[in-house]
């Protein structure tokens, strides 16, 4: 990220960037900073947008090799297109020979590192991965963002606030604008304006019922499946999710004891280190006998529908009453 700052800073750009990872939001403002350093805005002559699979690589090299109009350079910038792991053959052997007035913006969620677009790509130009943020990363995003609108939050309060809304970068923006609204007349966020305004995410309300379950409150398990059903949530899409949880769980209660730090077991288990500490809690109450059936039924129950023998819906709940009855 930083060498594409420094271009864009120094006017000095390389005839193809590549933007690549699982984190969107990322993606998308680098994205916008190079096409508006690269372009001018309404200049459809000399800016050309290609999005989605299936593009003819052909129709692009003609297109890269024509001389822009009245323009330093032409921009192509391409999207999802999947070239990065399939046999991009000629556009992969034009990356070593792009022409000098055009320069090429790759935007992809995956990529084959083996392959030789991949290479080639990285070799004529810059190929910039963005991963998913570290939890210390997040909270001096979100500290810069409110400090700039002269707002101050507590720890407890910011670990509320990403526990409610988790990770990704795109709902976090999404949610802080929605915060600093609410907010607007006062300096300090409170527990109380993060719970008002901040819509939990699905995984919360599956924490919440696996919580509900381990505690045997059936009615509290049920009252928020029957929330999530209302909410559109495909019950499978929910068992899904229940089985992840238990998994997780599994996991963190067989490296229990066992020395490990944080980071470690946070990575080991698939979840962000703030919300370590909670998923540790819920194992404690479960065995690692029960876990493990827990993990078994969710599968046997996932079989049960693909094959028909037993509804969505019910298989769902069933497997909710048994385990918190």
């Amino acid at each position: 990220m930083k060498t594409i700052d420094a271009d864009i800073r120094e006017g000095s750009f390389a005839p193809v960037y590549l933007l690549y990872g699982e984190e969107a939001y990322l993606k998308k403002q680098y994205r916008d900073k190079l096409k508006k350093a690269l372009s001018v805005e309404g200049d459809t002559m000399n800016t050309s947008l290609f999005e989605g699979k299936g593009l003819n690589t052909g129709e692009i090299i003609d297109l890269a090799e024509t001389m822009p109009f009245f323009a330093d350079r032409r921009l192509i910038l391409i999207e999802n297109s999947g070239l990065f792991k399939s046999a991009a053959e000629d556009l992969a052997d034009y990356m070593k020979e792009i022409a000098e007035s055009t320069c090429f913006v790759f935007v992809e969620e995956e990529v084959d590192k083996r392959g030789r677009m991949f290479k080639n790509v990285k070799a004529a130009g810059r190929a910039v991965e963005f991963k998913k943020q570290s939890d210390a990363v997040l909270v001096q995003w979100i500290l810069s963002r409110l400090g700039r609108e002269g707002k101050k939050i507590t720890q407890p309060v910011m670990q509320q606030f990403l526990t409610a809304v988790g990770s990704d970068m795109g709902y976090i923006d999404q949610e802080l604008e929605k915060l600093l609204c609410y907010c607007m007349d006062r300096e300090v966020i409170t527990a109380e304006d993060v719970s008002a305004v901040c819509v939990q995410q699905t995984q919360n309300k599956i924490f919440e019922m696996v919580n509900a379950i381990g505690e045997k409150n059936q009615k509290k398990a049920l009252d928020l499946y029957y929330d999530l059903l209302a909410l559109k949530e495909p019950p499978m899409r929910i068992l899904f999710l229940i089985a992840r949880q238990f998994q997780i769980l599994l996991q963190l209660k067989e490296l229990s004891g066992k020395g490990f730090d944080k980071k470690f077991l946070a990575a080991k288990a698939g979840v962000p280190e703030f919300a370590l500490g909670r998923n540790q809690a819920q194992a404690r109450g479960f065995s690692r006998e029960r876990l493990y059936e827990a993990v078994k039924d969710c599968v046997e129950a996932e079989e049960a529908v693909k094959t028909g023998n037993r509804n969505d819906r019910m298989a769902v709940e069933l497997l909710i009453v048994q385990y918190s009855k």
